[in-house]
């Protein structure tokens, strides 16, 4: 039964905690798996990573003493101390972006029923309050469908708080809670924290923004007329060359394309490898990059050909067809694009049925 006494409901709460740690561990591991399947990669949210914890019983403790038991004791009302503790099983989901918190909020709500949304975003709008606890804090359950199933039975009661963050804010909590004093201390320092936490804010912004400016350019439809290969009948971009016309992830992605339609090209590897062309020969333009490979894609398909015959389980991808277009059209400047025996195995080719 509930009590005024506190050493007592200590004591209870420490006995609760220690008697039913393994089933909240369980519990804990549960929901993170199930969140995880929930927030899969191949979905509307990229998640960073999906944790969780059992809260230590002091800190809850702690907590609880901070939180409640001056109010209640000067209500005169008995408590127990294990229901205040919403977040004894605590999971955050850090995501990249901060306009992913709501659509994290919105999946959550097929598989959870939600008793209470805390919005930290919200609450610290047109304030001086620390920028680490922005994020949303959701009070969540199982909903009815989800505990009817056999395999959630033994955590089918089990509330848990959900975090949601992202990998800005998540690492301002962390340092946020290595500075020890942040409140009764002089106006100065103070700004600095300010400013410190603003920068976490302009980081979190840029990083969206960027990502939205980089969808915007690949979303772009391309300015240039098409021309048709007479042998593949592949359309290819050409456009005159202008102080904007320089070769990028973006140009690169827009005339490849052209070419290999059905091949899907990574970010990454796309990135470093505009990077190595330009690194080969300074200042290709989308034009000449273009240009250069409508010249010559005709006669590295015939030697794909003749490679794949001779070499049943070699690999000539985009990027291979590439680097020979690249060193077909001038074989002193992008002699790097090619490793001596693909370099030799190709000349030798060449001698033999010559570039057309």
């Amino acid at each position: 039964m509930p009590s005024l006494d506190f050493e007592r409901e200590e004591a209870r709460f420490r006995a609760f905690h220690d008697q039913n740690l393994p089933r909240l561990q369980e519990a804990c591991a549960s929901f993170i798996a199930l969140l995880t399947a929930l927030l899969t990669p191949s979905g509307p949210v990229d998640v960073a990573k999906v944790e969780g914890r059992v809260k230590d019983k002091e800190e809850s403790i702690r907590k609880f003493t901070r939180k409640y038991r001056p109010a209640l004791e000067e209500a005169n009302e008995p408590y127990e101390i294990a229901p205040y503790i919403t977040d004894l099983i605590g999971v955050r989901v850090v995501c990249l972006y901060e306009d992913e918190l709501e659509k994290v909020a919105h999946l959550v709500r097929s598989h959870f029923d939600v008793m209470d949304v805390t919005d930290k975003v919200a609450a610290v709008e047109n304030t001086e309050a620390s920028f680490g606890y922005k994020g949303l804090h959701l009070d969540l359950r199982l909903n009815a469908t989800e505990r009817a199933l056999p395999e959630h039975a033994a955590y089918a009661d089990h509330a848990f708080e959900l975090q949601v963050r992202t990998i800005i804010q998540d690492s301002w909590s962390v340092l946020d809670h290595k500075i020890k004093y942040k409140k009764s201390i002089p106006g100065q320092l103070k700004r600095r924290i300010n400013v410190l936490s603003a920068l976490f804010e302009l980081a979190d912004r840029e990083f969206r923004q960027i990502r939205d400016a980089t969808e915007a350019e690949l979303l772009q439809a391309p300015d240039e007329t098409a021309e048709a290969l007479p042998e593949t009948g592949v359309q290819v971009v050409e456009k005159t060359p202008t102080a904007g016309s320089e070769l990028n992830a973006f140009t690169f992605l827009k005339i490849a394309n052209h070419f290999f339609k059905d091949f899907e090209f990574e970010p990454s590897k796309v990135d470093s490898f505009v990077d190595d062309i330009q690194s080969w020969s300074s200042g290709m333009t989308r034009s000449r990059f273009n240009a250069l490979l409508r010249e010559t894609i005709a006669v590295v398909k015939r030697y794909k050909l003749h490679f794949e015959e001779q070499n049943p389980q070699g690999s000539f991808n985009p990027y291979t067809v590439i680097r020979h277009c690249l060193y077909l059209s001038n074989n002193i400047a992008f002699r790097p694009a090619l490793r001596n025996v693909a370099r030799e195995a190709f000349e030798a080719w060449l001698q033999e049925h010559g570039r057309t």
